[in-house]
């Protein structure tokens, strides 16, 4: 008696993690390009196109395999006196991502997952933030923002006095 076994060709999918480590990797190619931000010493930065819309870049940490930094129109929130949007974000050189590890769009983190959410509510916390960046800086990248714009605070205010 022969048995006969149906083939079952199963197509590979994405996990939702794969999915968010595309997102970093992308979004460390979009950077780069845009900033090269990698590069960037410690210090303020802000990237201006005349449009009343200046994007501040605070490299907070440089190491040797990381760079800590904050990015935001510098617009303040005036209930909560935060910059409002804001994405702080951890480039990783050796991996060549980048997470936004916190986002602020009008609320705390605290305030859109709760104080202890399950793993799944992070992880899909984690893929609007970073979804949230790509789009923010594919959008900076269309409005002329770049490494021509980006000057230090310093020299951006001397240029404008």
């Amino acid at each position: 008696m022969s048995l006969a076994f149906a083939r079952h060709n199963t197509l590979p999918t994405l996990s939702r993690f794969g999915w968010l480590m595309g997102l970093y990797s992308e979004n460390h190619t979009r950077l780069q390009r845009l900033f090269e931000a990698g590069e960037l010493a410690c210090g303020n930065y802000v990237s201006s196109i005349g449009d009343g819309l200046d994007v501040h870049i605070d490299v907070i940490e440089q190491h040797a395999y990381t760079t800590e930094l904050r990015m935001s129109y510098g617009l303040v929130d005036p209930h909560t006196g935060m910059v409002d949007p804001s994405a702080n974000l951890r480039l990783y050189h050796d991996a060549k991502q980048v997470e936004a590890t916190h986002c602020y769009a009008g609320r705390r983190w605290q305030d859109v997952i709760g104080m202890y959410p399950p793993p799944q509510r992070i992880l899909n916390h984690r893929l609007r933030m970073n979804t949230f960046l790509g789009k923010w800086l594919q959008y900076l990248a269309e409005q002329g923002h770049g490494v021509t714009t980006l000057r230090g605070l310093d020299d951006a205010l001397q240029k404008k006095y």
